[in-house]
């Protein structure tokens, strides 16, 4: 970096993860004196990779841990032999489905240790709920972005998340040696969709197939890379000479700018050292108001090297950054910050559980004060629940790697806290504090459940809850108008992969069916009609006369019973069966076989015998003059309306508007909400919508968004009641 050097790796490198474990408190065996060294909380850094599905992100975390000395041959995505990638879905689709945590050990060219735990996370936009869990804990994030593709959607997204959760960010310019990469076009894409304050700290030597190192903007010197990924330094290139000293002012104002005292000794021609521009912009990285810019390749190792000395140099760690939590209960609740210490009350926050195989669930966490050590008690600060931390381990990829114990500001995992589910903080005794954790991604998409056997139905409930701890951005939910169980996530894709794992992990197997739609019907005239029961068989007969008046009452205010019966023409104590029979047979449906609603009955007259009349008798004439009432009472489909909201980029507002039209859809607003995006709000029928969260994303090319919520009910369409009369009589 600024004070470049040829990279020798240490002799504790070269080994798998499970030869060398991370032992307790981050130690490392230093290399020159042969003794264990405590890493601590300022030394370590929590890094999510972010960015667009393709980028490169897992592939740049394979390539850090090779050039750590994790791993001894640098895996491929498309082998499936990435430390990163290890489910058989991730496999089989050659891309990150979940967030995976891979730590590993880095001196920096500063001299000091680091450990750094990468959070690796997906890019695909189904999946924005685990970038949302690794930006909760994370203190740094590095945007990976294609030097082909450029800024991307998915960049875009994890920008946008980055900013909402107000996490400092680097950005490395990925696939350098790609054919149409380009560096330049990229960084004007940066600063293009999120402004100012991106600040290059590398130029490209050669492009394309020819990149064969890099240029730093601080220290006037250029490094060209080895075949083994290392690095020596080298004169620049006259043709990336003037470029490099034009932009190193650049980088220089840029930096200064945001320190006075600085600012005030370059203006007055004191130019500061690297080491002080350094120090400098880690500060304004911690403050999210710059952001580095780096480059390099994660297949050929060129900047990798460089990207781990950026990311321990310049990012924040968890002392940096103390965590905001909230004490106290109801209106007494109050907002405090916890700072990293090691001597503080214990609080940990768990932000994943996995269900595993043999170990049950693993709750992976971050400790945010404190220091957890094997066997030691916390408290479930939501649920009171005592929970033993017992067998503490830090993760790689799949890999356990035992921990005796745990500094603040750094991430483990521990298995079988059965009461604390994703989202827990857990704290010493006495100590009732809680993190408000990442808010799950609307589950805009879903799909009917239909268990194989008999066993697999026995089975579903306790599956289904197991995956929905492990992922809390799929919801289920049972519906008592359709019977239905009913799965929910943010895309056809998400869906398709919790039902694989479903299968593969809690040995579930189901079938998939379109959800039902929770129809209604109502009446829009008056009747009369008379139910009657005459029956008999020898004995005791049945009799019972009901006569009933049914006409509509308001929209959405319910459905009520009127007595009206007078001179004792029906019992007083039948009365109570006429009303049960009648709210019986609204429920299992009018004249379309839906149930009914926004009705008046009225009893007002009727006929008993002394003998033959019963509870029973009343409550079927009473049901069956229902009936036959509403039939005549001109009775009409009711369908469900929901509130959508849409936020599209302006470009593409005449054609979503256009859509929600063919849709059936009342547009009641669209405005301006910033940053060249619409925001649309509509009513549309709730059939219409059932895979808006594809159709949508196709239609914008992913940009769009949009929350739908139900509102009420209105009247079909008499042309649509023949098929929705079809279609829930075939079902």
């Amino acid at each position: 970096m600024v004070r470049p050097r040829r990279r020798e790796l240490p002799s504790w490198h070269g080994t798998s993860v499970r030869q060398t474990p991370l032992r307790e408190r981050a130690t490392i065996r230093d290399r020159d004196r042969g003794q264990i060294v405590t890493i601590p909380t300022e030394r370590i850094r929590n890094v999510a990779l972010v960015g667009h599905s393709g980028c490169g992100k897992t592939s740049v975390a394979e390539a850090l841990l090779h050039r750590a000395g994790v791993v001894t041959r640098l895996g491929t995505v498309d082998e499936g032999s990435t430390v990163c990638d290890t489910e058989p879905e991730e496999i089989k689709r050659k891309m990150s489905l979940s967030l995976a945590v891979a730590p590993f050990e880095w001196r920096a060219s500063d001299g000091e240790t680091y450990k750094v735990n990468l959070i690796d996370t997906p890019g695909y936009a189904d999946f924005a709920g685990e970038v949302d869990a690794a930006l909760s804990v994370a203190d740094l994030a590095v945007v990976v972005v294609s030097a082909v593709d450029g800024v991307e959607v998915g960049t875009e997204s994890a920008w946008e998340r980055c900013v909402a959760a107000g996490i400092p960010r680097l950005v490395f310019i990925n696939k350098e040696d790609k054919q149409n990469a380009d560096f330049h076009r990229v960084l004007a894409q940066l600063r293009e969709k999120f402004g100012s304050g991106f600040v290059p700290l590398e130029l490209p030597l050669g492009e394309e197939q020819a990149l064969h190192g890099v240029a730093d903007v601080l220290s006037d010197q250029g490094f060209e890379y080895d075949a083994d990924g290392t690095h020596h330094t080298a004169d620049l290139p006259a043709d990336v000479a003037d470029e490099e000293h034009r932009m190193h002012d650049e980088v220089v104002e840029e930096i200064v700018s945001g320190d006075d005292a600085q600012l005030e000794r370059y203006l007055s021609g004191d130019v500061p050292t690297s080491a002080e521009l350094e120090r400098t912009l880690a500060h304004e990285v911690c403050d999210c108001v710059e952001f580095p810019v780096t480059l390099g390749s994660a297949t050929s190792g060129v900047g990798i090297d460089r990207l781990a000395d950026f990311i321990c140099e310049l990012g924040p760690s968890p002392a940096d950054r103390p965590v905001t939590v909230v004490g106290g209960k109801g209106d007494e609740a109050v907002d405090a910050a916890v700072p990293a210490d090691c001597s503080g009350h214990p609080v940990a926050y768990v932000y994943k559980t996995v269900a595993d195989q043999f170990l049950g669930q693993v709750s992976v966490f971050k400790v945010l004060s404190g220091t957890l050590s094997n066997d030691c008690r916390l408290i479930n600060s939501a649920t009171s629940t005592e929970e033993r931390m017992h067998g503490l381990f830090h993760l790689c990829g799949r890999d356990h790697v035992p921990a005796d114990a745990v500094v603040a500001g750094d991430i483990a995992a521990v298995a079988k806290l059965a009461g604390t589910p994703t989202g827990s903080t857990l704290v010493a005794p006495g100590k009732p504090v809680r993190v408000n954790g990442a808010i799950a991604p609307v589950a805009n998409f879903a799909v009917a459940l239909e268990p194989l056997t008999q066993a697999d139905d026995d089975k579903l409930s306790a599956a289904l809850a197991r995956l929905c701890s492990e992922d809390p951005t799929i919801a289920v939910e049972r519906s008592d108008e359709t019977h239905q169980t009913v799965l929910r996530g943010a895309g056809d894709m998400h869906v398709a992969v919790a039902l694989e794992r479903l299968s593969r992990k809690f040995g579930v197997n189901v079938t998939t069916a379109d959800v039902a739609v929770a129809y209604r019907e109502t009446i829009t005239a008056r009747a009369e009609a008379e139910g009657k029961l005459k029956k008999q068989s020898g004995g005791h007969g049945q009799y019972a006369v009901v006569n009933l008046r049914v006409s509509p009452t308001e929209r959405g205010s319910g459905s009520e019973f009127v007595d009206s019966v007078v001179g004792g023409a029906i019992p007083r104590n039948y009365i109570p069966a006429v009303e049960r029979g009648i709210v019986e047979a609204m429920a299992s449906g009018g004249a379309f076989g839906f149930p009914v609603v926004d009705v008046r009955v009225e009893c007002y007259d009727g006929k008993y015998h002394s003998v033959d009349s019963s509870d029973m008798a009343f409550r079927t004439a009473a049901a069956t003059g229902l009936r036959e009432a509403l039939a005549k009472a001109e009775p009409a489909v009711l369908e469900p309306i929901s509130l959508v909201t849409i936020t599209v980029p302006e470009h593409h507002q005449g054609d979503v508007l256009g859509d929600l039209n063919a849709r059936r859809g009342r547009v009641s607003g669209s405005s301006p909400v910033g940053g060249g995006l619409h925001e649309i709000v509509a009513m549309v029928p709730a059939a219409e919508i059932q895979r808006y969260a594809i159709e949508l994303r196709s239609m914008t090319g992913g940009r769009g968004r949009f929350t739908a919520v139900h509102d009420h009910y209105d009247i079909l369409p008499k042309h649509l009641e023949s098929k929705v009369v079809k279609k829930g009589s075939s079902a």
